[in-house]
């Protein structure tokens, strides 16, 4: 999958160092809802087990690249209910590269390949009430906010908002 220069690619083994550096980025875990790093084997573990069924498992993780085959982030499918053809979509991006037009990209992308390949007829996001950046790339995308879930999560001694976001895609 591939626009403007921007690809999204199956996670591979020679992931592992990237996936580390933004898996256990303490900053990055209060949208993560994780208080604790992972560790080398369970992240090999977890890119060994890529080529699961999203049908199965219900989650999908992809590498966002660029032209000169980087890793800039990565964008994730979650919670698939095929069922009900909705999914959740969760995306992070290595700091040098925000802002950059990279997630706008990755998120019309994994947008594009979830209609086509799955079904999706709704796709949503969960995003903290302080990530603007965020907030206006899934805008940028056509996601709408839709509810607000009030002191959601709990993270530096206080409760935060969070908001969602989804995108319907026409029938």
């Amino acid at each position: 999958m591939s626009l403007k220069g921007v690809f999204l690619r199956a996670l591979e083994p020679k992931d592992i160092e990237t996936l580390l550096e933004i898996e256990n980025n303490s900053s990055y875990w209060k949208y993560s809802n994780r208080t604790e790093p992972f560790s080398r084997d369970l992240l090999q573990k977890f890119i060994n087990q890529q080529d699961q069924d999203i049908f199965e498992v219900k989650q999908k993780r992809f590498v966002i690249t660029n032209s000169k085959l980087n890793a800039l982030g990565f964008i994730d499918l979650f919670d698939f209910e095929p069922l009900h053809r909705r999914a959740g979509v969760g995306i992070i991006l290595k700091k040098e590269y925000i802002g950059k037009g990279y997630g706008r990209t990755a998120i019309k992308l994994i947008g594009s390949h979830a209609k086509e390949y799955l079904n999706i007829h709704s796709l949503f996001a969960n995003i903290e009430a302080d990530n603007k950046k965020s907030m206006r790339a899934f805008e940028s995308c056509g996601y709408r906010k839709v509810g607000l879930k009030k002191a959601w999560n709990f993270y530096q001694d206080q409760f935060h908002d969070e908001y969602l976001y989804q995108k319907i895609y026409s029938l």
